[in-house]
């Protein structure tokens, strides 16, 4: 096999042209038989296969650096820096992340996971680098797909580049455009032509020549550019870039290897901003994903032979689709409820929401913050706007919750997904920082529910609350504890069992890990108080001092960063120490959720343990 003697981008360049598809092969064979067994992003991965071998094989790497946006299109470029071998390890717990990381090569200049980013970070790099010494000069590539210009820090990027005038290449991958042959054939003829060296040499000795005669040169070489731009925009869906100050070349065909690589070399050659934009089909080259490009986005593990789910179902409902099935339930009864979503349907549970009231179903695109802008409007419209978000993107709307939600205390209601410990996707995903950051927003109400029955509860609550609030829940199957639920008043707990030794304030998820907890103290001989605080904002203030008043043993609990987390709230309402567990100030890496649990001590055994050790000290 020709991967075997890949071990660096050096390795790749002793291979002919005529190998790279033979290769691109391999690479995809060896990426789909590992997420099959460990899961992953799939479908965008193998869409970039040819797009990531052209690369390595024009630039000079890793001297010259790629950025990835979001980076979940990135396993062929692990697979080609000398991480083959321990790509098996992909997601699992210390083993490859899923995602580009600095501290696992030095092919990856930073950890990235998140949208729209990357354009920026590449032009910082690039303008750090333009103050060093010639010779120590770099290509900079910033890799993005069209979903992140649904984003508009990555406009934002786009134009200061243009105005900075930087020698940056942008590779623009989409993959919902098809060439059509006609097209296709005068486009890349075009683009053959206008980034061959000998083209260029001429232009800008044409430029030199006529800006030394004059203002009325000047206006010479101005049609020839505009002659160029409108050959150019007859053909070619360019003119937003070159507006924004870009070379525009494409679009090319993204699988033709033959094709991509010389017109990378001489488009890399040239200086300034330029983007090169490459069609690619999601999926290329494995059926199952070829043919469920959105499912196969994020995938668990699979069967490779029939693209079949191996995931072993229980058959209970996860919150996500508990939250979803609700919703639709309500928004049944209430046409003011309507939903929104960041471009992902799918993942946030509205898919159904979707289906059945298409017209109050709006998806921003990657862009949370406009999301929650929009929402904002919605709500001073008179209706009553969910958005589904997972937690690790709320981050990106922060601004907008606090000035144009919060501070106009408008009824929006953000349901936040994969709050807590999300598992193999990692550090720029694990949802640990939500209840701090919303924490210090005024007029916020932040809520938790404890199983199923309660996040319906919650959501209908919520909706008649006519303020902002904010449910969180974690991944994963929702718990059924089945004992009776006091009806959801504001601010208001529920205490679960009552008893001398201790006191357990646990919020949402871990509730169920401190009941079990408590049934493992109770063979010990200790008996405890479990309270179920639901609220994390506003706390039960009078509940907390009244139970807590003579308790010397006061246990916090919570799937979050205790650092001005719920714990934190607690001991400054109590107005003294309190036992705060949940998770550290520190990004989490990446492995399977219950392993994650268990070693930052949020299983019922390690709290056990931890209680047990402070109460009955040895």
């Amino acid at each position: 096999m020709l991967l075997d003697g890949i071990n660096s981008p050096q390795d790749l360049k002793k291979l002919k042209i005529e190998e790279l598809p033979k290769l691109a092969l391999e690479v995809r064979q060896r990426m789909t038989e590992v997420v099959a067994v460990n899961g992953g992003h799939l479908a965008s991965s193998l869409g970039a296969v040819e797009l990531i071998i052209a690369l390595h094989y024009c630039l000079n790497l890793p001297a010259d650096k790629i950025i990835f946006d979001v980076g979940h299109q990135a396993y062929a470029h692990k697979i080609l820096t000398g991480r083959n071998k321990e790509f098996s390890t992909l997601r699992r717990y210390q083993g490859l992340s899923g995602f580009p990381s600095k501290d696992e090569s030095v092919f990856d200049c930073f950890t990235t996971g998140h949208s729209s980013s990357a354009v920026s970070l590449a032009l910082g790099l690039a303008c750090a680098r333009d103050q060093l010494a010639s010779s120590e000069h770099f290509k900079v590539v910033a890799v993005i797909g069209d979903g992140s210009l649904s984003g508009g820090l990555c406009f934002e990027g786009l134009n200061n580049a243009g105005h900075l005038k930087r020698d940056i290449l942008v590779i623009l991958n989409t993959n919902e455009l098809s060439i059509s042959p006609n097209v296709g054939a005068i486009s890349n003829y075009l683009n053959k032509i206008i980034s061959l060296p000998v083209y260029n040499r001429f232009k800008e000795s044409l430029a030199n020549f006529l800006t030394s005669r004059g203002p009325r040169a000047n206006r010479l070489f101005n049609l020839v550019n505009k002659f160029e731009e409108g050959l150019k925009g007859l053909f070619i869906p360019g003119v937003l870039f070159e507006e924004l100050g870009f070379r525009y070349f494409g679009p090319l065909d993204g699988h033709n290897i033959e094709l991509l690589i010389p017109a990378l070399k001489n488009i890399i050659g040239m200086k300034g901003p330029r983007i090169v934009h490459v069609v690619t089909k999601k999926g290329k080259g494995y059926f199952a994903a070829e043919n469920e490009p959105v499912r196969f986005h994020g995938t668990g593990p699979f069967d490779i032979q029939t693209g079949g789910d191996l995931a072993k179902s229980s058959g209970a409902k996860t919150y996500t689709e508990t939250f979803g099935d609700k919703l639709v339930e309500l928004a049944a009864k209430d046409k003011r409820i309507v939903a929104i979503t960041a471009a992902m349907p799918e993942g946030t549970g509205l898919e159904k929401f979707r289906n059945v009231f298409a017209d109050r179903f709006f998806d921003c695109g990657i862009a949370e913050a406009h999301a929650t802008c929009f929402a904002a409007g919605l709500a001073r419209g008179g209706f009553k706007p969910v958005i589904a978000v997972y937690s690790t993107f709320l981050q990106r709307a922060y601004d907008q919750i606090i000035e144009d939600v919060a501070l106009q205390n408008l009824p929006v209601i953000f349901c936040i997904d994969r709050a807590g410990i999300v598992g193999e996707d990692g550090a720029t995903h694990q949802g640990i920082f939500d209840i701090s950051f919303l924490n210090t927003v005024p007029n916020l109400v932040i809520m938790a529910p404890k199983d199923a029955q309660e996040l319906e509860m919650m959501l209908e609550f919520s909706l008649g609350l006519n303020k902002p609030v904010a449910i969180r829940y974690p991944k994963g199957k929702a718990e059924n504890l089945g004992n009776k639920i006091q009806k959801i008043e504001l601010g208001k707990s529920e205490i679960l069992a009552q008893g001398k030794d201790f006191i357990i304030l646990s919020l949402g998820s871990m509730v169920a890990p401190a009941w079990e907890a408590l049934e493992l103290l109770k063979k010990e001989g200790l008996s405890g108080t479990i309270i179920n605080s639901r609220f994390a904002k506003p706390l039960d203030r009078e509940l907390f001092l009244e139970i807590c008043a003579k308790q010397k043993h006061i246990f916090t609990l919570e799937e979050g960063i205790t650092a001005g987390g719920f714990g934190s709230s607690v001991e400054d309402a109590l107005g003294k120490p309190v036992v705060k567990i949940g998770l550290p100030c520190s990004f989490i890496s990446h492995g399977k959720r219950d392993l994650l649990l268990e070693k930052y001590g949020l299983t019922a055994a390690r709290i056990a343990d931890k209680i047990k050790g402070i109460v009955c000290p040895r």
